[in-house]
């Protein structure tokens, strides 16, 4: 490979803060309102023009579809930024809304919908850009948006802060503590703290979400209620998830396929979440694709390309072969890649397929995870109360100081990635990570230092269940 020689140059420091978060996705929100919430100094980082990372740029609002009657869940802020967006309007109808009779009584039977009410609803994802501009500006959080983490400050192990990029130019922000929320690890990769990452025809596939509108809804919603899909038609369950609904949908795809009309060694498979009344399905999870290393910009530019170029397909076999379709068209892309997997640390714990299995508990737990698995071809819903607890140590980098790594990326095994990179747990590691930092700081000590009995003691007076 080529080489060029970049001269050194001064850098100016753009801003000082207490509580440096990089990241503004379910994480990095929860991360740095935590710790706002603490009295604690907070600047909040993120690449693109808006917050809310996998929800607003990926176009996934299903934030809490792991929820049923019985589910235990975690609480804390993940919880209220479902709460708050229903009280700015910022929910849409999801499968529990449908008023065939029929399926209600299904949909209450599995636990979905109790008393006529669905147990979740689907976060608007639009709306939502402006709901976690809210929920900074109210917490005092300074916020820079269109600002990419590029290098790291480092005194020794020690990280003192980070290079970021911009149209200011190349500018350093110094943090006492720094949160990497950005879900590749990039600023933990960068400090030098030790990752592992499977190889590229390992990881987890990519996807490139998208929506319609010009829906019939009631034809639709009659269709699937013909031709119902259970978890058990994609994926290992733990038996009692085998014949629970889902809205999983192949049919119109795989006909598409066999007209030709979608490549042989292309398939596609959709979950739809939500409805509008003006005959919207504002996204489906559909556009699935192996092979896709997201630490690689040649891997993301093929991704993002192939991946639009699917949607069109997509899109047609819908309106050929879907009762409800024949008028819609296309509404929305995405307008980044809906990534589960990358890097992963290697923490002071690494937690495992067993623990996330079988509701394992911590003393240094702060918070706890519905036992919801999804990936690898594993399906296990929490459907019955059973949940494990998340423990300070995943999101505690091995090497490196006052860095605390939080969402998708923390440390654990193939498997418990499957549970760790939910949103839902998401939530609670930078919920953790947060408040953490914040006690670190008020006690002036490491992060690997902190008194794991006060970071519990707040967390629980933050709302967030940890036992």
């Amino acid at each position: 490979m080529k080489e060029i020689e970049e001269p050194s140059r001064k850098i100016p420091v753009m801003a000082e803060t207490d509580i440096l978060v990089v990241g503004g996705g379910p994480a990095g929100l929860c991360a740095a309102l935590a710790a706002a919430r603490e009295g604690i100094d907070v600047i909040l980082v993120e690449r693109y023009g808006c917050f809310g990372g996998v929800i607003t740029q990926a176009i996934v609002g299903t934030i809490a579809w792991y929820r049923y009657a019985k589910t235990v869940d975690a609480g804390g802020i993940g919880v209220e930024l479902e709460r708050k967006a229903k009280e700015m309007g910022s929910t849409i109808n999801t499968i529990g809304n449908v008023k065939n009779p029929e399926m209600v009584e299904v949909l209450e039977k599995e636990g979905l919908m109790v008393n006529g009410k669905p147990t979740y609803e689907v976060l608007e994802t639009e709306m939502f850009k402006h709901v976690a501009d809210v929920l900074i500006q109210e917490a005092g959080i300074t916020p820079i948006l269109h600002c990419t983490a590029v290098d790291v400050i480092m005194d020794g192990n020690t990280i003192k802060g980070i290079i970021t990029e911009s149209k200011s130019g190349r500018q350093a922000i110094l943090a006492k503590r720094v949160i990497d929320a950005t879900g590749d690890a990039d600023i933990a990769y960068l400090a030098g703290a030790p990752f592992r990452k499977s190889p590229k025809n390992e990881l987890m596939e990519v996807t490139v979400n998208f929506g319609c509108s010009g829906i019939n809804i009631g034809k639709f919603l009659m269709y699937v209620y013909l031709n119902r899909s259970s978890i058990g038609d994609w994926g290992e369950t733990s038996g009692k998830e085998e014949d629970s609904f889902t809205t999983y949908l192949v049919e119109p795809f795989n006909k598409a396929r066999e007209a030709g009309e979608i490549p042989k060694d292309v398939t596609i498979e959709s979950y739809w979440t939500n409805y509008t009344d003006a005959g919207e399905i504002t996204s489906f999870n559909g556009i699935h694709m192996t092979g896709i290393d997201c630490t690689d910009v040649w891997d993301l530019t093929k991704a993002e390309m192939e991946g639009r170029k699917r949607v069109i397909w997509a899109v047609e076999a819908l309106k050929k072969y879907t009762p409800g379709f024949k008028k819609a068209r296309l509404r929305t892309i995405g307008s980044s890649l809906g990534t589960r997997e990358s890097r992963k640390i290697i923490s002071e714990y690494n937690i495992t397929e067993h623990d996330v299995r079988n509701e394992a508990r911590f003393e240094d737990s702060i918070g706890i995870c519905p036992e919801f698995i999804d990936g690898y071809g594993i399906a296990i819903l929490p459907t019955t109360g059973r949940y494990f607890q998340v423990p300070y140590g995943i999101i505690l980098p091995q090497e490196v100081e006052n860095l605390l790594v939080a969402g998708r990326c923390v440390a654990g095994d193939k498997v418990s990635h499957a549970a760790t990179r939910q949103m839902a747990c998401c939530t609670v590691t930078g919920q953790g990570a947060g408040v953490a930092a914040a006690v670190s700081i008020q006690d002036n000590v490491t992060c690997r230092q902190v008194d794991i009995s006060k970071v519990q003691k707040t967390l629980k007076k933050q709302g967030v269940r940890i036992e």
